[in-house]
């Protein structure tokens, strides 16, 4: 078996305006960098030790797609209404890091700057992530 290196990645599910989903979906990636949301969100996950593959470096996924709601009693959402389904121009933000850092502040950071009721953010356990080498 290669050698490898343990890592985690955090998935970040951020609603992006339609303008910009609609230019990800021409082949424009570089829509995602003027979105107001998606920005903030981007410069956290190209924090160190976030997307850190050792030559390269600020490396973050992104995919595209909806994420569909029904806001229940109490919910205070971004978009919609309560009791109504909704559905929310949505990519999703996936970095790496070292399974062993500390990355609770950048989390903290994370959590603040989204803009939903319930910010939909993972972590996963830890995996391992071959290498050549």
């Amino acid at each position: 078996m290669r050698a490898g290196r343990w890592v985690r990645d955090i998935r970040v599910y951020c609603p992006v305006a339609p303008a910009t989903l609609a230019a990800l979906l021409t082949g424009k990636p570089d829509a995602i960098e003027r979105d107001q949301t998606a920005a903030a969100l981007l410069a956290i996950l190209r924090t160190p030790p976030l997307g850190d593959f050792g030559r390269y470096r600020e490396v973050v996924e992104l995919a595209i797609g909806y994420e569909g709601f029904r806001p229940g009693e109490g919910a205070v959402p971004t978009l919609g209404a309560v009791g109504e389904a909704s559905w929310s121009p949505t990519v999703i933000l996936t970095a790496l890091y070292d399974a062993e850092a500390d990355v609770s502040a950048l989390t903290d950071q994370l959590l603040a700057a989204h803009p939903w009721d319930v910010p939909v953010i993972a972590v996963s356990e830890p995996y391992r992530l071959l290498v050549r080498g």
